[in-house]
């Protein structure tokens, strides 16, 4: 099967995370930029990836990449893609997202524009035709500009990668299933060990953690725009990569996850957003307060997004909320605590300094992720 590249895009500070599920795989690493990995596969790396990888954003077909310092540049090298190769007579193109960064050419309206008609002038010529309907599947293409390096992908994802489909609705200030499943992998934790999350909203968390413990695959349940690219993506290679992805499925597995909030609409959301993810049983979720958090056993993992305080009423109660959390955890025997927040003063009131932090963007919110480690569990005897 002839090789190709494929581009998955990240959140920022994560990408050797993306990079391991990506090996995990199979596939051979080209290139780790700042939020996106390049790897090389064959066509089945659309449909596997899409389907398997939990912490990319969408994966794309790298279509392209040159230098371009003008517009003239950017048109004449694009019209320069084979896109004959990937965009057959009745396919919908367009320039859906162009990003800029210390690049001569920084409107993304005007690199849309001159890019898709540098696209249309192409596929005229290999086509023989000078209108063209766009009334087959969608090919939807996002550039990025790098210090006037110019890469083109065509996105087979469709809709972003953190939409699995089993939270339709999500509590106040959601963390991205992507994001949260990349964190959990951060960790230590592993499937046979205790996991807690007292600020659990709508159960992004314990349900992220529920599905890698049984290897439930997070695009099972939901479709992808290159599914319809059948000049280019054989039917079976979507049903070979579900049919793999279902003989991974273990939800019998043994796990102790736990979701508490104290707020018990919330809890209904997480409750059914965990059923439809199909891991309702593996989650014990409870209305309790942080002050309250308490286990008995120990070597146990809390892994949480506390409030940031986005609303002035929320900031004042920040400081109170944050101490109760350390005092909680300085109650529970052997354990390890991880947060992501934006609160700069998540440290002082949790009453101690982190062992170590990660700066990493959640959109444009600078966040940082906290880890404060506990003992390592004695080794089990064989």
């Amino acid at each position: 099967m002839e090789k190709m590249e494929w581009i998955a895009p990240c959140h920022f500070g994560l990408e050797s995370v993306l990079k391991r599920e990506i090996q995990d795989l199979g596939y051979e690493i080209i290139q780790v930029e700042d939020g996106r990995v390049t790897f090389r596969g064959g066509i089945d790396a659309a449909c596997r990836a899409n389907i398997f990888l939990r912490t990319a954003e969408r994966i794309l077909l790298k279509a392209g990449s040159f230098k371009a310092g003008t517009f003239d540049e950017l048109f004449e090298k694009t019209k320069a893609v084979p896109w004959e190769n990937y965009i057959p007579e009745d396919g919908k193109f367009w320039v859906t997202k162009a990003s800029s960064v210390k690049s001569k050419l920084f409107s993304p309206s005007d690199i849309q524009s001159i890019m898709k008609k540098a696209m249309v002038e192409r596929l005229k010529s290999c086509y023989h035709i000078q209108w063209f309907k766009e009334d087959g599947a969608s090919y939807p293409i996002r550039v990025f500009l790098m210090k006037d390096v110019v890469t083109i992908g065509i996105d087979t994802s469709g809709m972003s990668l953190h939409k699995r489909g089993y939270r339709p609705a999500a509590g106040k200030a959601p963390i991205a299933e992507n994001l949260a499943a990349a964190l959990i992998m951060l960790t230590p934790w592993r499937k046979d060990r205790i996991l807690v999350d007292p600020f659990c909203g709508s159960g992004t968390f314990p349900i992220e953690a529920a599905m890698m413990a049984a290897n439930i695959a997070p695009g099972m349940n939901r479709s992808f725009t290159a599914e319809n690219w059948t000049n280019l993506i054989d039917r079976k290679y979507w049903y070979e990569a579900v049919d793999e992805a279902n003989d991974l499925v273990d939800d019998q597995v043994e796990t102790d996850i736990q979701g508490y909030d104290i707020d018990p609409d919330v809890l209904r959301t997480a409750r059914q957003n965990a059923e439809n993810a199909g891991v309702s049983h593996m989650i014990h979720f409870q209305q309790r307060a942080v002050k309250d958090l308490s286990h008995p056993k120990k070597y146990g993992f809390i892994i949480t997004n506390p409030p940031y305080g986005e609303r002035m009423e929320e900031k004042e109660r920040l400081p109170q909320l944050y101490r109760e959390f350390g005092e909680s955890f300085r109650k529970l025997d052997s354990w390890s605590a991880y947060m992501i927040t934006s609160y700069d003063e998540a440290e002082r009131y949790f009453g101690r300094k982190a062992d170590r932090n990660r700066k990493i963007y959640n959109g444009m919110l600078r966040t940082y992720f906290y880890q404060f480690l506990g003992p390592k569990p004695p080794r089990q005897k064989k």
